[in-house]
């Protein structure tokens, strides 16, 4: 979603995942050199990046990672510094002109040539440094002299701006550099390169993807990252917010994207913003305080707070949601289902002592997770949240096909087997219009290999992941869903935005649709339309039970269908789940529709095919026009589409 380029911006200590989870929750972080070696020459090698090993060889030198010399490694020294707003900066020796650091990066050159770099340095003994940028054959393509260093600690702002005809080879990064003019040495805390047409930091190309889905809501901070974010590390002057460790995932969090940022993202994408809350590790008064922040007037000590950081009018978020995942061991700070319900009970009290309009999600789970919450919080819990991430483990020996199928399968399962009995179980809770919010949807799935001497069928290449056509089906079934059980489903995030699996894929700054984006582009045409009853025959499949949780022998019809209209028009959306062809025979003379109908499709030639950057559009929307005869149309549909229909 950010559009800042250079990794590591606040050249902060870089913590590296190790496997499993801490006790408590969160990432253990790795300790063993040699497995940090291999991580970062993995790492460089997926980015692209041309002779990993300086990397390993720049972080031995205390060069803080994703930067590198710029000069012979024994004539440029580096060692760590102390940043001005705390934290760590990083101090270069340079014993000759043109040395200091580089980082190799990739462009958005198919939309702009110009960019915005910004750093915060001092120098005891040079007066300016050098900034540039150089091709992979190391000609130079921009050039520019940030002059007025001193030593005392300056932000300093300059464009740089690429030389007329400088293209980015394919696959190709650049290198961008910052040196001395001289021999001298330099401390540098901050350096962001930002294209110049970004959007209040935002990257351009992912508001204009969302935009164009009519996306209705926007989750955030997490996930599983908001466990351990206090958000008060993300408001105020960017060059005084501190760079944390990621707890939840490794890495950094430099907090350049906050409150702010979140907000007026949101207002160029044209989404209402959801905020979930730290209730792991976080407090019922923080949660209260950022309420206060977001919602109250800036003659509130919060408000005012806000109106210094440049915002006097409220932001007017509605939708609060408490915690993330707190039943499973993975999430920092989780709990049991006692302690959940005493949790909930302590935040929603201080929140809406905040401000008693906002609507509150109750992070749900199974079993005795919810009934103790809603048992104890019957009079404060209306609407509860469930994360639908199916998959784990599943034999290589099995067929992908029978995989798909299972898959497919689920939004029948929850359909009929948990959200009816979950809407039940609030009822007889003393909830009187419970709600339920699936704040996270994804399917996941992770191949065992054959260990009883079975032909390994299930290969990467032919596992349904989020980024295939596969995802874009689950979606659009669980929205199906939605529909049908209206109003309780109240509403539906993916688990991702952009990357970790999400509707948008972000590849050496360009930005791609994945299946499932187009998926929830042309279901947006039902956004505030009225559901109305659909008689559906068709065909059904049998489940084999290969993913966990899944029974077999689950009969699944192969063809699903809903409508709604929308003003004065009929729309009507069918998924072809199964592996073979059926007819879409639709008979809406009800409705007296006649003419012609828009019909919208997705199709693919297997469910596990997706976009990649060299084919943006493998998978994408197809548009074409049919014909309506009393009030009736036939139409073939075949395996791996789905279709979104709309009359007149």
């Amino acid at each position: 979603m950010h559009a800042q380029i250079l990794r590591n911006p606040t050249f902060a200590d870089f913590p590296f995942a190790g496997g499993g989870n801490a006790p408590d929750g969160g990432v253990k972080f790795q300790c063993d050199e040699a497995v940090i070696d291999a991580q970062i020459l993995k790492t460089a090698q997926r980015l692209g990046w041309p002779a990993p090993a300086r990397l390993v060889e720049a972080r031995r030198d205390a060069l803080a990672m994703f930067w590198i010399k710029e000069g012979p490694r024994e004539a440029v020294r580096t060692s760590p510094d102390a940043a001005p707003h705390q934290g760590r900066a990083q101090r270069v020796e340079a014993s000759a002109a043109g040395q200091g650091l580089a980082q190799w990066i990739h462009l958005p050159l198919h939309r702009v040539g110009h960019y915005d770099f910004r750093m915060v340095a001092r120098s005891p003994d040079l007066r300016s440094l050098r900034v540039a940028c150089a091709d992979r054959a190391g000609r130079t393509v921009a050039r520019v002299e940030v002059r007025g260093v001193n030593r005392v600690w300056g932000s300093f702002s300059v464009k740089l701006r690429l030389k007329s005809g400088a293209t980015a080879r394919p696959g190709g990064p650049y290198r961008l550099t910052i040196t001395a003019p001289e021999r001298g040495q330099f401390v540098i805390a901050r350096a962001l390169l930002y294209p110049a047409d970004h959007v209040r930091g935002a990257d351009p190309d992912v508001i204009r993807l969302l935009r164009e889905s009519r996306l209705p809501l926007l989750r955030w901070p997490g996930g599983n990252f908001v466990s351990g974010y206090h958000w008060e590390d993300g408001i105020g002057p960017t060059d005084e917010r501190p760079t944390r460790a990621n707890p939840a995932w490794g890495g950094l969090e430099p907090n350049l994207f906050g409150t702010h940022e979140f907000i007026a993202f949101c207002r160029a994408v044209g989404c209402e913003p959801m905020i979930c809350v730290n209730a792991g590790i976080g407090t019922p008064e923080e949660a209260a305080r950022w309420v206060a922040y977001c919602n109250g007037s800036a003659r509130t000590p919060q408000g005012r707070r806000r109106a210094r950081h440049g915002a006097t009018r409220p932001f007017r978020v509605r939708h609060w949601e408490i915690g993330n995942e707190l039943s499973g061991s993975h999430q920092i700070g989780w709990t049991t289902a006692a302690g959940y319900a005493d949790r909930y009970r302590e935040f929603a009290r201080a929140m809406r002592a905040a401000d008693p309009t906002i609507r509150i999600i109750a992070c749900g789970s199974q079993g005795e997770w919810n009934a103790r919450l809603f048992r104890g919080n019957a009079g404060t819990v209306d609407c509860v949240s469930d994360h639908i991430l199916e998959g784990g483990p599943i034999q290589g020996s099995t067929d992908p096909l029978t995989v798909f199928r299972d898959f497919m399968a689920f939004p029948t399962y929850y359909e009929e087997e948990f959200y009816a009995r979950w809407r039940e179980a609030m009822r007889k809770a003393g909830i009187r219009s419970p709600r339920l919010a699936i704040t996270e949807l994804q399917l996941f799935g992770r191949i065992l290999q054959s260990g009883d001497g079975r032909k390994q069928r299930l290969t990467p290449e032919y596992l349904v992941t989020p980024t295939t056509w596969a995802e874009a089906a689950y979606c659009t079934l669980f929205y199906h869903l939605a529909v049908r059980m209206n109003p309780f489903v109240e509403l539906i995030t993916h688990s991702a935005t952009v990357n970790h699996g999400g509707g948008l894929r972000k590849t050496a700054e360009r930005v791609y649709a994945n299946p499932c984006h187009h998926a929830q582009r042309m279901f947006s045409a039902f956004n505030g339309a009225t559901p109305v009853p659909v008689e559906l025959r068709s065909p059904d499949y049998e489940t084999a039970g290969v993913i966990k949780r899944l029974p077999a022998g689950m009969k699944v019809p192969a063809l699903d269908v809903v409508a709604a209209t929308q003003g004065q028009s009929l729309l009507v959306s069918a998924v072809n789940r199964g592996t073979g062809p059926v007819r879409l025979a639709l008979d809406v003379s009800a409705f007296r529709a006649h003419g012609e109908l828009t019909m919208i499709t997705l199709a693919a030639k297997r469910p596990w095919n997706g976009n990649t950057p060299e084919r943006l559009e493998a998978v994408a929307p197809r548009t074409r026009t049919v014909h309506l005869r009393g009030g009736r149309v036939d139409l073939p549909l075949p395996p791996f589409t789905l279709a979104v229909l709309q009359a007149p």
